[in-house]
């Protein structure tokens, strides 16, 4: 591993201790104090015992160290180059992160090294200061957990202003999307980052109900055909959903996939990217979803 055992919670925990020895306090209850600060509860089992036996040979059994400074632990250059491979990905300034001592170090990867074939190439522009700006206003009121007031543009390209609790954020590294899971807010439970225009803390009085909608669930049942490596696409297309697959014969499965109602539209998308190998069976909501569509498409004449 890149970050190895040396920063663990027992080395770190032993460091702790030495330079507590170092500072001229070395009583065995402020050790113990380090203990259960730095390592597991079940710690002051292990640690304190095997340092006073001299088992770890860094103090002596009257808990006095010959060591002169107290313990640093740098960084590798390998641990430098993985830190500076991962400060190249776009998403990182989204958390203003800073990572400083690496202006001469060469990244271990980049992302040029590397393709992640099933994943959508209309993520989000994470490098769009607004958008950064806009996903920093929503992360703080996460964590202070106050209310937000946005504008968004919704499914039928009207503008939409709206204030609710964010209660979490979820990334699709499929989709390469952030969205936002809502509360006090009835109309939709989760919203894409995407589709914020404009975001800001809200200072007014007016209060909500803190709490997140139940999720609605649906579930999609689809017939593949097994040819091309249908089945084995379909699997992996869906492998972040919940799922029961079903053989029909030698070349037929029936699938199973249940889903938030929330992203019907988008599911519409994915069923029908594979064709004529996969055929909707239900439900009949999502089969008339599907049916639209494909009437939208043909008037649009796509094909």
């Amino acid at each position: 591993m890149i970050f190895s055992e040396l920063y663990s919670a027992y080395y770190n925990t032993v460091a702790a201790i030495i330079s507590k020895i170092i500072d001229g306090e070395n009583s065995e209850k402020e050790l113990q104090k380090v203990v259960s600060k730095y390592a597991f509860s079940e710690s002051v089992l292990t640690i304190m015992p095997s340092l006073k036996n001299g088992k770890w040979q860094v103090v002596t059994p009257n808990m006095i160290t010959n060591l002169e400074h107290k313990p640093t632990m740098p960084m590798t250059k390998l641990q430098k180059q993985w830190l500076k491979a991962i400060s190249l990905d776009p998403r990182i300034k989204l958390f203003d992160v800073k990572f400083e001592g690496l202006d001469d170090v060469e990244p271990l990867f980049t992302p040029d090294d590397y393709y992640i074939y099933d994943k959508y190439s209309d993520g989000d522009p994470f490098e769009d200061e607004g958008y950064i700006q806009r996903f920093r206003v929503i992360l703080e009121a996460i964590k202070k957990r106050t209310q937000i007031k946005f504008e968004l543009i919704n499914r039928q390209g009207k503008t939409v202003f709206a204030r609710c609790y964010p209660s979490r954020l979820e990334y699709s590294e499929k989709d390469d999307k952030f969205r936002m899971i809502t509360s006090g807010w009835r109309s939709v439970s989760t919203v894409n980052l995407a589709k914020i225009c404009s975001c800001a803390h809200y200072t007014g009085e007016k209060a909500l109900d803190n709490v997140e909608r139940e999720a609605r669930q649906d579930t999609i049942i689809l017939k593949v055909l097994d040819e091309r490596n249908a089945l084995e696409r379909v699997m992996l297309h869906f492998a972040h959903f919940e799922k029961q697959v079903e053989k029909l014969d030698k070349k037929h499965y029936l699938l199973k996939i249940n889903y938030l109602t929330d992203d019907e539209p988008e599911m519409v998308i994915r069923v029908l990217s594979f064709g004529p190998l996969v055929e909707v069976i239900g439900s009949e909501n999502f089969k008339e979803l599907v049916i639209n569509k494909l009437k939208k498409q043909k008037n649009c004449e796509l094909f």
